[in-house]
């Protein structure tokens, strides 16, 4: 009988330094095979990019090089200095500049110190960043990817063993969070201002559309949501109870949509896992929702942590644990990419076709 080559990967210590470069958060973690994570460290730029409404590339660009080497230094110290096996890093999709930057020095480091670089894809780090948790979901589960620049269903087999069931057609479901903020003048980032303000609304004061639900399938839609969300900022009076039924509404439509996709995923598949990964997942009502359809559907659900939902190195680091044997000695090139389809990842090991 064949040995599983994720099994072998996970018998060899490695010591990992993980970097994540791909947007506007500059991370670093060290990540140890048999003791779990050692050190992590993270600067959000949302400071930075709020006066704009938005990340801007080239900013986003000049400060991951102002504060990337600072975090990997002070993760090394916090971590006690252990001797690296490797370097892992975003090697996409993302902002190419970003990128890039988060990749310049993982190949400078590799080159320095004599270790071995791997670009890890960053869907990936998400979609395993629950087994980071001390309660980890076994394998095979179905994960639910909302964040500001993606909203996927994934059934994962295994680490490199992914198949997309459904995504969205157009706005991710944090990139519709986001301009629904900005109707409501809550600035940016917006996703989480939104929250807050649903929090004091009536989730029933607007009957939302329900985007793609009637039709079979587990695609995402929330376009006509915006719109929707949009036409009621219009004729709603200008008062904070007003934006406040909107917000919450709003959000009842998103959680509602995304839970019934989520169990529609889990009958068409006959697994009972499910774990929900990025940004979005950190949402509270979203959480609670879940778990209260979990309880009465009688499937298992997982989160990471909080910090763990939104862009961090710490997945990027267990995801290059996971392929260490990917990885590569000698000079390593500055590599990144804007896209990378999930589905063309291998099973650490095992070369593609």
């Amino acid at each position: 009988m064949k040995s599983n080559p994720c099994a072998r990967a996970l018998q060899r210590k490695n010591v990992i330094l993980g970097i994540e470069s791909s947007c506007d958060e500059s991370a670093a973690a060290i990540y140890h095979s048999e003791h779990g994570l050692l050190a992590h460290a993270l600067h959000s730029q949302e400071a930075l990019h709020a006066d704009y409404g938005g990340v801007v590339p080239e900013l986003a660009s000049r400060d991951h090089i102002r504060k990337l080497m600072p975090l990997i230094e002070q993760v090394t110290r916090e971590a006690g200095a252990p001797q690296l096996t490797g370097i892992a890093y975003t090697r996409g999709p993302g902002l190419v500049g970003a990128l890039l930057v988060g990749a310049s020095i993982a190949a400078g480091l590799g080159m320095s110190r004599g270790l071995p670089v791997l670009g890890v894809h960053h869907m990936e780090g998400h979609l395993l960043s629950p087994l980071l948790e001390q309660r980890r979901p076994a394998f095979p589960f179905v994960a639910l990817l909302v964040s500001g620049g993606h909203t996927l269903l994934v059934r994962v087999d295994g680490v490199g063993r992914y198949s997309v069931l459904g995504e969205s057609l157009d706005d991710a479901v944090g990139e519709a969070f986001d301009k629904c903020a900005k109707m409501l003048a809550l600035g940016y980032p917006g996703g989480p201002a939104l929250a807050e303000l649903a929090a004091n609304g009536r989730r029933d004061a607007h009957d939302f559309p329900r985007p793609m639900l009637k039709r079979p399938g587990l695609d995402f839609s929330f376009s006509g949501l915006k719109t929707a969300v949009m036409l009621a900022v219009k004729a709603a009076d200008d008062t904070p109870q007003a934006h406040a039924d909107i917000a919450a509404s709003f959000e009842q439509a998103v959680v509602d949509t995304l839970v019934a996709k989520c169990a529609r995923a889990l009958k068409q598949t006959g697994l009972s896992r499910l774990v929900v990964a990025g940004g979005v997942g950190a949402n509270r009502h979203l959480r609670d929702t879940l778990a209260e359809r979990g309880e009465r559907d009688g499937f298992e659900l997982y989160f990471p942590q909080s910090q763990f939902c939104t862009d961090n190195a710490a997945m990027i680091a267990l995801a290059g644990s996971l392929r260490a044997e990917e990885m590569h000695s000698g000079i390593a090139s500055a590599d990144a990419v804007a896209r990378w389809p999930l589905d063309t990842l291998t099973v650490p090991g095992v070369q593609s076709a």
